[in-house]
């Protein structure tokens, strides 16, 4: 190939941007699924795979985040103590009354990779139960595109 070269972005050159996603009877897959695209940076024509090109997301209202099914119940948050028999299980449902924020967090962070690339990422995750956040000063845009055509 002559004259044709691959784009690699650099992480010098990234511009991050803020968005806005409210969550507000929005599926908490669906939900999470928009998130961590945004974080890897994959909705934009730059992205590349080994740089963080992702910009930071706000979630707000998270404890008015959608479960379907039997979710509540039957889906679990795992957490080990590192004991033997120190595997903790709660339910979805438990955890979305007690700490909402928590349960969006976990479910993104199973979206993206778990290498220091992804642990990079998930730190421009911002997520808070209700509908207040303290990052005005940022100008977040709101993010329209999240469940863009969908019913549910």
């Amino acid at each position: 190939m002559i004259g044709k070269r691959s784009f690699m972005a650099k992480r010098e050159q990234m511009e991050r941007k803020w968005f806005v996603v409210d969550a507000t009877d929005k599926p908490l897959g669906r939900l999470a699924v928009q998130v961590a695209r945004v974080l890897q940076g994959k909705h934009k024509p730059t992205y590349t795979p080994h740089v963080d090109c992702g910009d930071f997301v706000i979630v707000i209202n998270a404890e008015k985040v959608k479960l379907t099914g039997r979710k509540a119940e039957q889906s679990m948050v795992y957490r080990h103590s590192g004991y033997k028999g120190g595997l903790k299980a709660t339910p979805y449902g438990v955890m979305l009354e007690k700490k909402p924020e928590r349960l969006v967090e976990k479910v993104v962070w199973g979206m993206v990779p778990k290498t220091r690339l992804g642990r990079s990422m998930i730190k421009k995750l911002k997520v808070y139960a209700g509908e207040n956040h303290p990052h005005g000063a940022q100008q977040p845009e709101v993010w329209n595109d999240v469940l863009k055509g969908d019913k549910a």
